[in-house]
């Protein structure tokens, strides 16, 4: 493929910057490609739109400290769940690269997906690659600015509703869609939808490529989990080498040449501009577009395709490729346990939270027939999603009563309710501190309890 603009002097460290036209390709990775960006991009665009039981079916409400993912409704209290999710998304991407490559990057990673997004309409307002490469290289002109204006227009219409859609998620779209529509939208709504959108517009309009080669360091640290028998995409060398053009009706290996016609459509349809044939990159993304585009060719002209494909080290060298090692099984392993854990986890979660606080302006009390009195406030969160009534008890050492006695609590849904209570203890040797638990349960449900321990303080004698 030729280059864009002249290279760089021998003795220079550095190189202008050479936009990559990548050519549009058909075939069943590209096809696999599409099928993902439309996923992925509809969840995204859809989901804020999802009503569930009258609300928002995934809004994450930061100013109500709230997050609701559809029947879930999750709480500050249950950001263990959070932190369990990150580790296994973690795992995940150990499991997957381990076993086969950069899955992650060619169809799901956010960069990829709207950068092919974005590639589509730029080929939409300017045409194929060839078209593109002329236009860029064309003096200013009425049609010049005609087609890039209108491109600007697409990506920058593209990019707010995307910003739009992004803010959607923590403020509910609709009222956010009425505050638009109005003009009223809040400082920081504004904010982060130019910032948001302006980030889309820069990544996926402008950087593209140089995202994954020099800023995202997956890239970098993906070499500490490939080995010999990691799925990668290559070029067989042994096959397609020495490589050459030839006659369409030239018969395969005339002239003591490969199966490589050097046709150079493989580095033209590679969205990073590598030429696969120089061997495995840190560039290298693992699209396939490269495969689609040599098994084209290998098509017309009658050749068996494979010449670019998906191997693993060993399988080149003529070797057994081992699909189950250690490295894959104790990954699976950890995988596998941590994700049915957090399955479990979330399943036995209980809707229901206790916090509790004594009372820090008196220690304690002694009333007048000796006993020792605590005061304490219980809040109580209600998670689920109807009102609930609760009954409060205590337990400890010692002879223990509550004032007001057992008390029912009604606590109204999504609900934080504090209820002040008093804890007496009569008096016995030996005195002192002592650890005593609250328990709350209830009423129309037994199995929805929640327990707090909180000390209860006498004088010491």
């Amino acid at each position: 493929m030729k280059a864009d603009t002249a290279p760089a002097p021998a003795d220079s460290y550095y190189q202008a910057h050479r936009k990559i036209y990548p050519r549009e390709i058909h075939g069943r990775y590209a096809r696999l490609r599409a099928l993902a960006v439309w996923v992925l991009l509809g969840l995204y665009y859809l989901l804020p739109w999802l009503d569930l039981h009258g609300r928002q079916a995934v809004l994450f409400d930061l100013a109500e400290r709230k997050f609701y993912i559809f029947g879930l409704v999750m709480w500050p209290q249950d950001f263990i769940f959070l932190t369990w999710l990150l580790v296994l998304a973690a795992l995940s991407l150990f499991f997957f690269t381990a076993l086969a490559g950069r899955l992650w990057c060619a169809y799901a990673c956010p960069q990829t997906v709207w950068t092919e997004a974005f590639l589509w309409l730029e080929r939409l307002a300017e045409g194929s690659r060839q078209a593109r490469i002329r236009l860029d290289a064309a003096p200013w002109g009425p049609r010049k600015f005609l087609r890039k204006a209108s491109k600007q227009l697409l990506w920058v219409g593209f990019a707010a509703w995307t910003g739009f859609t992004f803010v959607g998620f923590f403020t509910p779209i609709r009222a956010l869609a009425a505050d638009a529509r109005a003009l009223a939208l809040s400082p920081w709504e504004l904010f982060w939808i130019l910032f948001y959108g302006f980030a889309t517009y820069g990544n996926a309009g402008y950087l593209r490529e140089q995202v994954c080669k020099y800023m995202c360091p997956y890239a970098r640290f993906q070499s500490a989990m490939f080995d010999q028998d990691t799925m990668i995409i290559t070029y067989d060398a042994s096959r397609g080498e020495p490589r050459g053009s030839r006659r369409r009706e030239a018969p395969r290996g005339a002239g003591g040449l490969g199966d490589c016609i050097d046709c150079t459509w493989c580095a033209q349809v590679c969205p990073t501009g590598i030429d696969i044939r120089k061997g495995l990159q840190i560039e290298c993304i693992a699209c396939a577009a490269c495969i689609d585009a040599c098994d084209g060719v290998m098509d017309r002209i009658g050749y068996p395709r494979g010449l670019v494909r998906y191997t693993t080290q060993h399988a080149l060298d003529h070797g057994t490729t081992h699909v189950l090692r250690p490295r894959v099984l104790i990954y699976g392993a950890i995988l596998a346990i941590l994700a049915g854990g957090f399955g479990l986890a979330l399943t036995l979660r209980t809707p229901l939270g206790l916090d509790v606080i004594r009372d820090r302006t008196s220690l304690f009390r002694t009333l007048d027939d000796g006993r020792i009195e605590n005061v304490y406030t219980l809040k109580i969160l209600n998670k689920s999603e109807q009102a609930r009534k609760f009954a409060v008890t205590v337990s400890g050492p010692g002879k223990l009563t509550l004032d007001p006695a057992q008390p029912v609590v009604s606590v109204a849904s999504e609900e934080v309710y504090p209820v002040v209570v008093r804890v007496q203890r009569e008096a016995y040797e030996p005195n002192g501190s002592e650890t005593i638990q609250f328990h709350i349960a209830a009423r129309d449900d037994p199995r929805v309890t929640a327990s707090h321990a909180a000390r209860l303080l006498a004088p010491t004698r």
